[in-house]
């Protein structure tokens, strides 16, 4: 159990997953949905998995709580291996997790006191057990004033938190979030995003969270994975991949900047093509803040600053310039390894004549 203020050890890995495959049988076709992933969830972290739908998180998330059986690999969870164990282990195991549901799982003939309760009582705790703890889990997510209604009289938000209250209630180790933020309104979502944080923080629980949003990994998480069609694409830092994208999807994911210029952009040079639009990425402490004219001064030659954009993430300045310099032959490598101590990643965005 994890209890109030416990402290943890966070370079302990808290789950690892190695060379986990999945296979299931769709009506007489055989469906590979996760491939070979190799995972260590670090204890006491927030941890990101990312993709579009059907990419395989779902059945991550489900092979992690026993849900799901596993075709090959391992999972272990505080090296305890969960394809060894029988199903009263299993079922202990459970209780050492709390699963938030993208659409809450409420009972509606039940008040939220009773809905927070239910863990509990399907474990077998005595009336005087849960009372305390579901006070306790209702205060954590600030809805002891709605102990009474029933799920009908909340909002989305607050419906997230009483699933996030029943999630608690019985103090586990891991908290699991299958799109727990997906069907809030934005304020709703970052209200929900700001209490995990804040539960990440005071109960030191370790949280893996599913979902399609950028913003959302940006928000809270500590570390990320892309997972595109069952397999483990990208992974590092949150800050370090916002940073320098380096697959397509991830690239498509993070939509940092939307690109608005005052003309057209060619794949191709062509006679009329007078500059070479590039993306410079880069990332530095946000203690210390990039010498952009150290970084421009490196292009050799006049430079035009067409768009910026810069951000904050877990304590870095994570941005990206768009750039014109002239359109002649640019040795890309070159210029990346020239530019190696102030841009993370250089991306030719394409050709233009810009008018003047």
């Amino acid at each position: 159990m994890v209890s109030f203020g416990a402290q943890v050890d966070f370079a302990v890995p808290h789950i690892k997953i190695k060379n986990l495959n999945k296979h299931y049988d769709v009506q007489g076709t055989p469906v590979h949905a996760l491939k070979n992933i190799n995972l260590e969830i670090p204890e006491g972290k927030i941890f990101g998995i990312i993709g579009k739908s059907g990419a395989g998180k779902s059945s991550l998330i489900r092979t992690l709580n026993g849900l799901e059986s596993i075709s090959g690999g391992s999972i272990h969870i505080h090296q305890q291996d969960l394809s060894r164990l029988n199903h009263a282990e299993l079922i202990q195991l459970r209780q050492r997790m709390g699963m938030i549901f993208q659409h809450f799982n409420l009972m509606s003939a039940k008040t939220v006191r009773e809905n927070v309760a239910l863990p509990l009582k399907v474990a077998g705790c005595s009336a005087a057990e849960i009372a305390p703890r579901v006070n306790e889990a209702l205060q954590l997510v600030g809805l002891t004033e709605k102990a009474d209604h029933y799920p009908s009289q909340l909002s989305g938000g607050q419906k997230q938190r009483v699933g996030i209250a029943r999630a608690l209630v019985h103090h586990p180790e891991i908290l699991l979030c299958d799109e727990a933020t997906s069907a809030l309104d934005p304020e709703s979502t970052a209200a929900v995003l700001s209490l995990l944080k804040e539960i990440n923080r005071k109960l030191g629980i370790t949280i893996v969270l599913i979902t399609h949003e950028m913003q959302v990994i940006r928000e809270i998480c500590d570390q990320v994975v892309v997972i595109e069609r069952g397999e483990i694409i990208e992974a590092g830092q949150v800050w370090s991949v916002f940073s320098a994208p380096q697959q397509p999807l991830t690239q498509e994911l993070l939509k940092l900047e939307q690109l608005d210029l005052p003309f057209a952009l060619h794949a191709l040079p062509d006679a009329h093509s007078t500059q070479l639009i590039l993306k410079l990425r880069y990332a530095a402490p946000a203690s210390q803040s990039p010498d952009l004219k150290a970084m421009l001064n490196q292009l050799d030659g006049p430079v035009q600053l067409y768009q910026s954009h810069v951000d904050t993430i877990q304590q870095h300045l994570v941005g990206a310039l768009i750039v014109a310099v002239p359109a002649a032959q640019l040795d890309i490598s070159a210029l990346q390894q020239k530019l190696k101590q102030h841009i993370a990643q250089i991306e030719v965005l394409g050709y233009a004549r810009p008018a003047h």
